[in-house]
């Protein structure tokens, strides 16, 4: 199954860049490189799935719409973020 959330990327002053998602409340990542940012925020969305499937009464929000999310300053920008998150344990590609 594919996921897509929105991520609201910002180079921070010190150079470093953070990433939060919108849609999924207190999913955030860190990274010294937009690679590395990149990798966090992609495990960091996975993992937020992974524990909301695996609760009694799960509720995965719709995805918001890049192009209406306010951006607070020219620092920031949105970009689409892809997990695949396989629902049946013990299959290997």
């Amino acid at each position: 199954m594919r996921f897509v959330y929105p991520a609201v990327f910002e180079k921070k002053e010190d150079g470093t860049y953070h990433a939060s998602f919108p849609d999924l409340e207190d999913c955030e990542a860190d990274g010294d490189s937009l690679e590395e940012l990149m990798k966090n925020a992609n495990e960091a969305m996975f993992n937020w799935i992974d524990i909301e499937l695996h609760e009694d009464d799960p509720c995965l929000p719709p995805a918001s719409y890049p192009d209406e999310i306010h951006l607070k300053n020219d620092r920031q920008s949105v970009h689409n973020i892809l997990v695949h998150y396989r629902m049946v344990e013990g299959w290997d590609e």
